[in-house]
């Protein structure tokens, strides 16, 4: 399964064929047919184990806090992305085809629902008082998603950051902002 989502996520899941699965595997084509009916049964486990592992840290979030909770689903989104990194290159690399196809129907569902969880949590955040009044929730749930699924791109110790200094930076930056806390601006 492992090597099949980093053919996938490497020539895209059109390109690669199951020959080079079983290649790749050292078994003949044939033997990955004894487990799985079609290369879209291998995509379908690889994308639904994904979806099932974001959703489980979203749902597992616990506190009423809307920061705080934003906070445990960037490291649960963190952490998933990390494990499941080729999972979500399929994802991004293919939506067009998947998201066509009637037995990946789920992945526009998971996906709403990934979407309304950080919504909720940003709506809540402006009701509090602790988020600016003119956020646009959907605006800046899609931008911070982004932002999330970039690191997974990175070449393996791009930069020297591990993924606990890449959550902590990007926490600092959404929660702090780059802007220097004197109240003073420096203009050249």
């Amino acid at each position: 399964m492992h090597l099949a989502g980093e053919l996938f996520a490497e020539k895209g899941f059109r390109a690669t064929t199951v020959r080079e699965i079983a290649d790749a595997a050292g078994i003949l084509s044939g033997s990955l047919y004894h487990h799985f009916d079609s290369k879209e049964s291998i995509g379908d486990q690889i994308l639904s184990e994904f979806l099932t592992d974001v959703l489980a840290g979203y749902r597992g979030v616990d506190t009423d806090d809307p920061r705080a909770a934003i906070e445990q689903v960037v490291r649960a989104s963190t952490a998933t992305l990390s494990r499941h990194r080729a999972a979500l290159t399929m994802l991004q690399r293919d939506w067009n085809y998947f998201s066509a196809q009637p037995r990946f129907a789920y992945l526009r569902e998971a996906m709403h629902e990934i979407e309304q969880v950080w919504i909720t949590l940003f709506e809540r955040g402006k009701r509090d008082g602790q988020f600016r009044s003119d956020l646009d929730a959907k605006l800046t749930y899609r931008l911070l998603r982004d932002v999330l699924w970039m690191p997974t791109s990175w070449r393996q110790g791009e930069g020297g950051w591990q993924p606990d200094e890449v959550v902590d930076g990007f926490l600092r930056l959404l929660f702090d902002g780059i802007t220097a806390r004197n109240g003073s601006t420096a203009r050249n």
